[in-house]
Order: structure tokens, then C-alpha cells, then sequence
């Protein structure tokens, strides 16, 4: 049985060269394996980083600087991505800081919860000051959109902001602002559920007028379009159809 018993290597040429290139292949790929396993991998190297590393407390006082509405704790934890008891937390710690607790500044402003949710409101003792800088800033006529606004506000209400911008179908939120701050508009109360404050017109708007209550406005009916003429277009055509 000896006999039958043959070394590769002299009984094929080249025999011996593709053994050695099979396990300096193998040893490579080894080698490869177990750097791989010893170093982070490529995809976790290039995770990208966290939209924001600043504080929660810093994130949410940035979002509700710029918030036209209440927001919620939910909404504040989805938008930074934080538990809702972390939120609130935060949100304690803002009031408190704003306030003037513990020996820091009290701010001009405070920050309020309303409807359920959190937002930035001017002091009450500060409210004169306001009135008297929006009164020397504000122009002495309402432009086109503004008119536009308070006319659907006047024969709407009470709507919110998102409804105007519905019926306009343009963003409104300079406008209502503006017509706030005129005091033609005014806050009346804020859905439980959504947050959305609702807009109802105010007395100043009565006297501007010159009349006793919104009965007295003029009906818009007679200036909408009644499409007699699409029916005049398919006279005899069963229900006016195409």
C-alpha cells in the first residue's frame, strides 16, 4: 500500500506552488478576519453624530422660541428626542430660571403653560411697554393680505391659524401676528386636543367699523358666484353634466 502512496508535489507540476498560494491565500483572509473583528466597523465609523449635543434644556428653550403655539411635553420630546419626565423636568428648571429663582435674572418674558402646552408670554407688568412700541411701529394701514385675514376671521370665527392659511392658501403667520398686535384680532381659547388657538375679532374691530355686533356685517352671498352661468353653458344637458 506504500507504493500507492504519492507526494503531490512531484506527481504534478506545479502542484506545490498552488498548496503554498491556496494557504498564503487562507492565512491572508485569517488575517483580515481578525482585524476586522479587533477594529469598529466601517458603518459604525461613519454613524453620524447627534443633531444636537447641546443641554435638552437649551434644545427646548430654542424650539419654543420660535413656536407660534403651545406645545406639548410629547411634541417638546419628540422634538429632541428625550422621556417626557425629562421634559418636564427641563421645563421646571426653565421656568424657574426665567423667573428669577435661585438668584438669576427674571426675564421680561415667561414661559407659560396654556391649553396644554408650553409657550413664551411678555410679563403682565411689562404689557405698557409693549403696547407702546407696537403702536409707534406698526403702519397706519392694513395691507391687502392682512384685509383678506381679518375679513375671514370676521365671518369664520372662531378659526384657527391653519384653517385661515386653508381658506387663503397661504401661510398667515405674519398676518394674524400683525393683526394681533393691532388688537383687530384677539386669542379666544385653545383646543384641548390640538393646541391650535382660536381667533375671534375684538371690539376695537366694531368701533373701526362703526357698527354694534358682527350681525351688522354685510352678507358676502350676494357677491359670490352663483354658476348660473356654467348652467346657462349646459342648457340641455340632464343635471348640467359634461
Amino acid at each position: 500500500m506504500t507504493d500507492d502512496v504519492h507526494d503531490v508535489s512531484s506527481a504534478e507540476p506545479g502542484g506545490a506552488e498552488e498548496i503554498g498560494d491556496a494557504r498564503a491565500i487562507e492565512e491572508s483572509m485569517r488575517a483580515h478576519a481578525a482585524a476586522a473583528s479587533a477594529s469598529p466597523s466601517t458603518s459604525a465609523a461613519a454613524a453620524p453624530a447627534p443633531a444636537s449635543e447641546a443641554p435638552v434644556d437649551r434644545q427646548l428653550e430654542a424650539i419654543l422660541m420660535i413656536a407660534d403655539e403651545p406645545q406639548s411635553l410629547v411634541a417638546l420630546g419628540t422634538a429632541v428626542g428625550a422621556p417626557v419626565p425629562v421634559v418636564r423636568q427641563a421645563i421646571e428648571r426653565l421656568v424657574a430660571d426665567f423667573d428669577g429663582v435661585d438668584g438669576t435674572i427674571r426675564r421680561g418674558f415667561e414661559l407659560r403653560e396654556v391649553g396644554g402646552g408650553w409657550r413664551f408670554y411678555v410679563r403682565a407688568d411689562l404689557d405698557a411697554v409693549v403696547e407702546q412700541f407696537v403702536e409707534a411701529e406698526r403702519p397706519s394701514r392694513l395691507s391687502q393680505a392682512a384685509l383678506e385675514t381679518l375679513a375671514v376671521v370676521a365671518y369664520k370665527q372662531p378659526i384657527t391659524r391653519s384653517q385661515i392659511a386653508s381658506i387663503r392658501a397661504v401661510n398667515v403667520d405674519g398676518v394674524v401676528r400683525t393683526l394681533v398686535a393691532r388688537g383687530l384680532i384677539e386669542e379666544s381659547f385653545t383646543d384641548s386636543e390640538t393646541g391650535a388657538i382660536n381667533y375671534v375679532t375684538s371690539d376695537l374691530l366694531l368701533q373701526q367699523l362703526g357698527i354694534n355686533s358682527l350681525e351688522e356685517l354685510p352678507l358676502i352671498s350676494p357677491l359670490l358666484e352663483d354658476g348660473a352661468d356654467g348652467f346657462e353653458q349646459n342648457e340641455g344637458i340632464p343635471d348640467g353634466r359634461v
